[in-house]
């Protein structure tokens, strides 16, 4: 599969957000602004990445019957070196989605990123999916902080909890409706392209 190919495919035919339907929760309780919805991108890129990254180099090693908790354990780690670090040097916005931010290690985004490729793949590819989810997820985060940000001035549900379900029912219908546009486009085959059926019942 071409390298562009891989990245886009995670990040827009199997977008965790809105295609696979992963990791809402912090999507919805974060995303009331930019800041927020942008602080928890940058710390679940960084724990996806890098979590891949070294199942990938250490795959071999994993026992088959125990690599889900392997799984976690890497997970784990690299959740607590982003609470180190979002401690340290980002520590307001830290105070204001530090809930979420520790439990990024439940997050199902990570563990089936981990359990279906970084498991099986090499370093490169497992990278390229990583950073291709990576994207498509703070995609979809910033896009409903935005959104609910902007919204917010004229219609203060918005900014509340409900109004995360609402704004994010109407993005997500917003791109089920694009996906079957594009669908449908993309159905349509060329009459010339069509084939013989004719000729093939008469060989039977």
């Amino acid at each position: 599969m071409p390298i562009l190919n891989r990245f886009t495919e995670a990040a827009v035919a199997r977008n965790p957000a809105w295609v696979q339907l992963l990791g809402l929760c912090p999507l919805l309780a974060v995303s009331n602004t930019i800041a927020n919805a942008l602080g928890l991108a940058v710390a679940s890129a960084v724990v996806l990445i890098g979590s891949a990254a070294l199942v990938s180099l250490t795959r071999r090693f994993i026992p088959a019957d125990v690599r889900l908790p392997c799984f976690v354990l890497v997970i784990a780690t690299f959740t607590t070196l982003v609470n180190l670090a979002m401690e340290a040097y980002a520590f307001d916005l830290y105070q204001r989605i530090a809930l979420f931010v520790q439990i990024i290690v439940t997050n199902c985004m990570i563990l089936a990123r981990i359990e279906q490729v970084a498991a099986k793949e090499s370093l490169g590819r497992t990278l390229l999916d990583a950073c291709g989810a990576a994207v498509g997820f703070a995609a979809a985060i910033l896009a409903l902080g935005a959104a609910r940000e902007v919204l917010a001035i004229g219609f203060p549900l918005a900014a509340l909890p409900p109004g995360a379900f609402l704004v994010a029912g109407l993005l997500l219908a917003l791109t089920n409706l694009r996906r079957g546009d594009e669908t449908e486009t993309g159905a349509a085959v060329p009459t010339d392209e069509r084939p013989d059926t004719r000729s093939a019942a008469g060989q039977r």
